[in-house]
């Protein structure tokens, strides 16, 4: 399906589409880079480049998808397309590192040999900074709206623009020493061993977010809101509440709880008391949905229903 433009806000879309233009533009600096150099370095830093365009478009079409609504088939939404873009980003880099260090082995072996660094060392820069530049906005952008897309997408560039600074150093050094070609598949190497360690940070956060990982933060915070509707700092007044559950599926929240109310409130009272929660903990979370279970009290020693402490269950 091609997800609908209408549903994505402008800002997210215009990130993402200047992360694929950008992308595309640099793909051809750093291959012309490397015509001219024969550089294993410059080799590394353009193959993530491919990876960059591909990435990017994923990401783009991971983001307009997450903005649809929720219909007959997904019931919870598309969010969840934003964690697949991020698990592809991260497959991705890791088939150009194992690349990358294939070809710096390779070099090693035969023997390596650059040329025309003046050139490279340009385009590099070049490249470098305007890779930096766009990821620190995508980045901005992806923490503002909570797009994990956004910010896989960031990063990559971002940690393109330090292996474009990787390589950068060992153009410098060649051309300083010509001599020193072993530094060109050595840069090579450490590029591709960063790469990897990046691309396995957004594997783990990709399975974080498919296999429903408890966030600790948003736990924090929820258990805070129903703590403070126990310990009557805040209203209404329930007595106790249990299996707490919540997920993301994407930047969205999903969020069920059991809430205990005296067994003498009445079904209305009880549904107020409820939806009164579920409403503060969806203005807290930003995007959400949430869901409570109301259920009568049936401790003796509660303090709303008997003449005892207050007891919190959890489960």
């Amino acid at each position: 399906m091609f997800p609908s433009l209408r549903h994505a806000p402008r800002a997210e879309i215009l990130a993402a589409a200047t992360s694929v233009v950008v992308s595309v533009v640099l793909l051809g600096m750093k291959f012309t880079a490397f015509y001219l150099t024969d550089s294993a370095a410059i080799f590394s830093d353009a193959l993530e480049s491919i990876v960059n365009v591909i990435a990017s478009l994923v990401a783009t079409y991971s983001l307009l998808l997450a903005h649809q609504p929720a219909d007959a088939q997904h019931p919870y939404g598309h969010g969840k397309a934003e964690f697949l873009s991020a698990g592809f980003e991260g497959g991705m880099i890791l088939v150009a590192a194992a690349v990358i260090a294939f070809r710096a082995v390779e070099e090693m072996i035969t023997g390596p040999g650059a040329h025309t660094l003046d050139v490279g060392l340009i385009l590099v820069a070049i490249a470098g900074a305007v890779n930096g530049a766009v990821g620190v906005l995508l980045l901005q952008a992806g923490r503002r709206r909570g797009s994990i897309a956004l910010v896989a997408d960031g990063k990559h560039l971002l940690t393109d623009a330090i292996t474009s600074a990787a390589v950068l150093i060992a153009l410098i050094l060649m051309w300083l020493q010509p001599a020193w070609t072993w530094i060109d598949p050595i840069a090579a190497l450490l590029v591709a061993a960063y790469i990897t360690v990046m691309a396995l940070g957004l594997l783990s956060q990709s399975t974080a977010g498919l296999m429903d990982r408890q966030d600790a933060r948003d736990d924090k915070l929820l258990r805070d809101i129903l703590d403070a509707h126990v310990n009557g700092a805040s209203e209404p007044r329930i007595c106790s509440y249990h299996k707490l559950r919540h997920r993301h599926s994407g930047r969205y929240h999903w969020v069920d709880f059991h809430v205990m109310v005296p067994a003498t409130q009445d079904v209305r009272r009880g549904h107020e008391i409820a939806s009164a929660i579920e409403h503060e903990i969806e203005r807290a979370l930003g995007e959400g949905n949430a869901t409570a279970h109301v259920e009568p009290c049936g401790d003796g020693a509660c303090a709303r229903c008997g003449s005892g402490s207050s007891r919190m269950q959890r489960e």
